[in-house]
């Protein structure tokens, strides 16, 4: 079983292309090699293959990094399944998880990320949930995204390390943590790595 990740950036023309392309080779770069294991395409869409476990957190954090910049953010389609085709290029690998992924993101209108796989209750239940926490992700400030990239990718720091890496306080930490709802995703994506089908 593998995850596959099919995204594009919302809004990419109103944003400096060099800013948030270099983020995103910079966060797909930390999941293995392109063409192999991620692509971009068509000038701002890409593909990620992940372990399932996985999936989810990494989703977040490309949503993080992506909403750093003003005005952009990004659409995320998870497939959960198996790869019967293994390629030099990601892009022309197949099987049912690059199915789920890509009929996931072909439906993906009200919401920007949502997850597919063969285990349909297992599927409402975590669209629902990132539905609700898309309520306050949807909403995130650079700043708050910022934040909350870093303390995803440094998950061993504590509130007064992040302060320093931040040149902040401990108490606009604890703040920024709690306005992007850190919390709460880390709980989601608890629920996910031990439910996901592997």
């Amino acid at each position: 079983m593998i995850g596959i990740i099919t995204g594009d950036i919302i809004n990419s023309r109103t944003q400096d292309v060099s800013d948030w392309l270099t983020e995103l080779k910079a966060i797909l770069n930390r999941y293995g090699q392109a063409p192999k294991q991620w692509e971009i395409y068509r000038g701002d869409s890409f593909q990620l293959e992940i372990s399932p476990k996985d999936a989810l957190k990494t989703a977040i954090l490309i949503k993080a990094g992506i909403k750093q910049f003003k005005s952009i953010d990004v659409r995320l389609a998870i497939g959960i399944g198996e790869k019967t085709y293994n390629a030099n290029s990601i892009t022309e690998s197949n099987g049912s998880a690059f199915i789920y992924s890509g009929e996931c993101f072909e439906q993906l209108k009200k919401t920007n990320l949502a997850i597919k796989s063969d285990d349909l209750k297992f599927d409402t239940t975590i669209n629902i949930m990132l539905e609700l926490a898309l309520l306050t992700m949807n909403t995130w400030t650079p700043t708050t995204a910022s934040l909350l990239k870093l303390a995803l990718t440094h998950p061993e720091y504590n509130q007064m390390q992040l302060a320093e890496l931040t040149e902040s306080t401990q108490g606009n930490v604890s703040q920024g943590l709690k306005r992007a709802g850190y919390d709460e995703i880390l709980k989601m994506i608890q629920f996910f790595t031990k439910n996901v089908s592997l």
